[in-house]
This record gives C-alpha cells, sequence and structure tokens, in this order.
C-alpha cells in the first residue's frame, strides 16, 4: 500500500525529496500520514479537493483486495 502511495506522489509533487510517508496502525486501522513540502500541498490537495479524493479512493479500493482498513492524512506543520 505505502508502494502504491509513493508511486503516485513522487509523480506528482514538484519536491519528491521532502516526501514522507508515515504508516500507523491504530486498532485495526491503518493510517498513512503524508508530509510534504509546503508547495505540493496544493498541487496534491487539486481543486476542490479532488485529487485527495481520489488517492483516497484508490488506496480504499487496494486496501479491499489486501483485507485492510485504511485512512490517508495529510499532516500539516
Amino acid at each position: 500500500m505505502k508502494s502504491l502511495l509513493e508511486f503516485i506522489l513522487l509523480r506528482m509533487v514538484e519536491h519528491p525529496e521532502d516526501l514522507e510517508i508515515t504508516e500507523v496502525d491504530e486498532m485495526g486501522l491503518t493510517v498513512f500520514k503524508l508530509k510534504l513540502h509546503p508547495d505540493d500541498i496544493g498541487r496534491v490537495i487539486g481543486r476542490g479537493g479532488n485529487v485527495i479524493k481520489a488517492i483516497r479512493k484508490l488506496s480504499q479500493v487496494r486496501a479491499v483486495k489486501d483485507h485492510l482498513r485504511v485512512r490517508v492524512v495529510l499532516q500539516e506543520e
């Protein structure tokens, strides 16, 4: 799952060296926390939140295949 998020996000951001994806397990729910360069946050959120919604939906589809419960969260500094 983490590799899927890395694959998508590394091709979207202008500062791939600042991308950090942290995986945390919280009572059966896997939370992926995305830490990005401040200039890339708007690019990942997209107009009206459409891009981050699509990323979350793709992660949910993959999670169903792997029998997991996941959440993707953008971390603010």
